[in-house]
């Protein structure tokens, strides 16, 4: 095989802005809530910082971390955030020969506004024409969020993924979502783990009981993967292959920033799998790989190497997933 992975997806740049001078109106439901500031006002920022990021670099990078040999397709404007992008995948390994450059364009950008320990996150998507290339052997594809016209490229890998059988890791983004289930419907036959966070889930399977995760789970199987892995924050996270239900609780550690929690979760998570683990290893190394991330600003600063993720394992062979 030419690759272990190669990533397909978005890349950009955070600047992370924390902030304290603002207010949270929370409804009936708890997990509903505003984050409020006074119209036309100075808001001071108590620390600010950009950072090379966006869900497929940052699983391209942190695979080639875990020691997989990973490319990746992106798409990048013309412009300096455009060259730090590619310097840092140099930086970390990751081969860069299918990567399209629009001089035209600039590249995607984002404001992630941190306040009492939760980010909001304003996104933007540059109006990129991608075009999937020919792509090399690979054992697996970790497929994630694009822009709107992301639908010929995933209509393209299905076809690459039906004619070579390669492996899917799939985590849809903003669009994707929008899009809904139907849409994705080709991708999802083929996809091996589909991950969502709980919010996510609810919006694509359509269920609204969010407190049977057991329900939400069968629900994205029945969406297509053969393995649903479902996150949920500190609560952790949960996984089904259709026979038995895991739970894994989220690896203890001091949260400083969670930028990027969910992408370092699925990096490792299909990492485990490409090195032969089974669903519950695989959990193990999303917890740990996670924990590592928060603890740091941005969303790759904390992605670990395989040595460290493997000496954290080894010392704490008492955090087990357990069955539900």
């Amino acid at each position: 095989m030419a690759f272990d992975l190669i990533s397909i997806g978005d890349s950009g740049i955070d600047t992370l802005v924390a902030i304290h001078d603002a207010s949270l109106h929370c409804f009936v439901r708890k997990d509903e809530c505003q984050i409020c500031f006074n119209y036309a006002d100075k808001i001071l920022a108590d620390d600010m910082h950009t950072k090379t990021a966006y869900n497929a670099m940052n699983n391209a990078i942190g695979s080639a971390r875990l020691g997989l040999k990973t490319s990746f397709y992106t798409v990048l404007g013309g412009d300096a955030h455009g060259r730090r992008i590619m310097e840092a995948l140099n930086y970390d390994g990751v081969d860069t020969k299918y990567i399209k450059i629009e001089k035209d364009k600039k590249s995607n950008a984002s404001v992630v506004i941190n306040f009492r320990g939760e980010r909001t996150i304003l996104v933007y998507h540059e109006d990129f024409h991608y075009r999937l290339p020919r792509l090399p052997d690979t054992r697996w594809f970790y497929l994630t969020t694009m822009g709107r016209r992301f639908l010929p490229v995933y209509n393209a890998l299905v076809r690459h993924i039906q004619q070579t059988k390669t492996k899917l890791g799939f985590n849809p983004g903003t669009f994707q979502l929008k899009a809904g289930a139907g849409k994705l419907k080709p991708v999802l036959k083929v996809t091996a783990v589909l991950f969502l966070n709980k919010e996510e889930a609810r919006l694509m399977t359509r269920i609204h009981d969010e407190r049977d995760i057991k329900e939400l789970l069968r629900g994205m199987r029945k969406l297509g993967p053969e393995i649903a892995v479902l996150t949920d924050g500190l609560k952790g996270s949960f996984a089904t292959d259709g026979n038995k239900f895991y739970h894994s609780s989220a690896f203890p550690t001091k949260m400083i920033e969670r930028t990027g929690a969910g992408d370092s979760f699925a990096t490792a998570f299909v990492a485990a799998l490409c090195y032969g683990h089974d669903i519950k290893e695989a959990l193990r190394w999303g917890a740990i790989n996670s924990a590592s991330v928060i603890q740091k600003i941005g969303p790759q600063d904390g992605l670990l190497k395989l040595s460290l993720l493997k000496s954290i394992l080894k010392k704490h062979p008492r955090f087990q997933p357990r069955v539900i």
